[in-house]
């Protein structure tokens, strides 16, 4: 081979360089980290359950959350809702792996309430965010 079959060896050896790396990321990454991505702003509560955990962001007067399994990749029953006080819930409710939501609620300066469930187990807030 001449210099043509090196450079093919080299660019065959970095792109399976590259592709290995972005594999790794993407395994280091938390469930949860990656779950936070779908909602904007930064997190404000944290709301850990038995078999899952609520993440809850704020935006302005945006209010978003997501549910994510303790142990995702199964398809479960989940659900997560947000109701901004004297509104109606936005739930996001069915069969899934990796996360329920996000759901979004414009809440103002009003509280809000959250919800998530994974299989049997539940958590809410209460009304926070006042």
């Amino acid at each position: 081979m001449g210099q043509g079959g090196a450079a093919t060896r080299r660019r065959l050896a970095l792109g399976t360089a590259v592709l290995t790396a972005a594999g790794l990321l993407t395994v280091a990454v938390p469930q949860e980290a990656r779950a936070a991505v779908a909602c904007p702003g930064r997190k404000v509560r944290t709301l850990p359950f038995s078999t899952g955990t609520v993440l809850v962001h704020r935006r302005g007067g945006y209010v978003c959350a997501v549910t994510v399994p303790r142990t995702p990749g199964t398809k479960r029953q989940m659900s997560v809702g947000v109701q901004a006080r004297g509104g109606r819930p936005v739930v996001d409710s069915g069969r899934y792996a990796y996360r329920a939501g996000p759901v979004t609620v414009h809440a103002g300066k009003r509280c809000v309430w959250v919800r998530g469930t994974v299989s049997r187990g539940s958590g809410s807030s209460g009304w926070i965010l006042c």
